[in-house]
């Protein structure tokens, strides 16, 4: 057999690298002859370089500022011209401790300098992945680390975060880096969110980086203000309403208006960095999968990419995952024949992620066993 493993991460236990190589391990216990080919994945979020990387990409360290200004070692991917960014790691919510979240200070500074550093290098296609972000500051932060002024009444530059956005008088672009009017950016963006009001950055995604009923408030005046002033100085109206600009706290809105970004789903964006539509060629089987099967993989995760992916390609997909909360109708609407899951060895979660890589080898053993079974009663059928 020839089976393509794509997995995803499973967050807090595994890498999508460390699932694909724990899969693959478990199938050639059963079957060393199978050729098992491994695609980590991602969907714009945690993991993204790491799966660019994974696909022959090479690793550019950079020191860049974290979420509230403090030193952080990150890298983006670079092949040839083409470069990918990790807004997760550098400017993302994961680098803060629970007690130290800052919504109305946090900002994208960090994320803009590994971009600059990524045009200096050469780039000229950025593809720049959001998903996990700390901030809510409209990609302020972004633009600024890229050269962008931004300015209150009195001439002076504005202080990070989204809260002193309230205060931009003005945004002078003249100093913007000039690898940016050469570059061609894409965003990864699962998301349909505007940028302001009750389905916007700071009422949906505010809470979830520590804002209250206030800083929601503040926040999404603040951000009017960023988009009034972008908006007249790029002459350029209704970006604001865009679906996708409310998100990663409003950097989807300024990789719109002043990127002329294209924004795309994640998991597409990903699968054609890593060249899954050539992996698929000649695959008898597909497994993808992440730490939860739940409700939110059906909206834009990745297994449900891979498993669209591989359903238009007429190759039958498995998942295998930390735990499965959807139904077996719902598994197949999204093209998932079975589902295998750590929790049908070991019910204790707390086991499940302590111990995740041997149980994931002895599920894929499992796995294939089954897929060994059901070939052999296809033959003599």
């Amino acid at each position: 057999m020839r089976i393509v493993v794509a997995p995803d991460k499973f967050k807090g236990s595994l890498t999508a690298a460390e699932v694909a190589a724990r899969v693959a391990a478990g199938i050639a216990a059963v079957d060393p002859g199978a050729t098992v080919v491994q695609v980590p994945v991602a969907d714009g979020g945690d993991g993204t370089v790491a799966a660019a990387l994974a696909a022959g990409y090479q690793r550019v360290p950079v020191r860049a500022a974290g979420p509230l200004g403090e030193p952080v070692d990150t890298a983006f991917a670079l092949h040839g011209d083409v470069a990918v960014v990790e807004m997760a790691d550098v400017s993302g919510l994961r680098l803060l401790l629970p007690d130290r979240l800052a919504p109305r200070q946090a900002g994208s500074a960090g994320t803009g300098e590994v971009v600059r550093a990524a045009l200096e290098a050469g780039a000229r296609t950025v593809i720049l992945g959001i998903g996990g972000s700390a901030s809510t500051d409209g990609g302020a932060g972004l633009v600024q680390a890229l050269g962008a002024r931004l300015l209150d009444a009195a001439g002076a530059d504005l202080p990070p975060g989204g809260a002193a956005l309230e205060a931009l008088d003005r945004i002078d672009l003249s100093g913007l880096h000039p690898g940016v009017r050469d570059a061609r950016f894409v965003v990864a963006c699962d998301v349909d969110n505007p940028l302001l009001g009750p389905t916007g950055a700071a009422a949906v995604y505010g809470p979830q980086k520590g804002a209250d009923d206030a800083d929601v408030a503040h926040l999404d005046t603040a951000l009017a203000r960023w988009a009034d002033v972008v908006d007249a100085a790029i002459d350029r109206k209704g970006l604001r309403d865009v679906a996708g600009a409310g998100a990663a706290g409003g950097v989807g809105y300024a990789a719109l208006a002043l990127l002329d970004a294209d924004l795309r789903p994640g998991i597409e964006l990903v699968l054609d960095l890593v060249g899954f539509a050539e992996r698929l060629r000649g695959a008898d089987l597909v497994i993808t999968g992440e730490g939860s099967l739940d409700e939110q993989t059906l909206s834009g995760k990745a297994p449900a990419g891979v498993a669209a992916a591989a359903a238009a390609a007429g190759v039958p997909v498995v998942t295998v995952s930390g735990r499965v909360t959807l139904t077996a109708e719902q598994l197949r609407d999204a093209g998932v024949g079975r589902a295998y899951a750590l929790t049908d060895l070991e019910p204790d979660v707390r086991r499940c992620l302590a111990e995740a890589g041997p149980l994931l080898e002895q599920l894929a053993t499992r796995l294939a066993l089954d897929c060994m079974s059901t070939a052999a009663t296809e033959r003599t059928t």
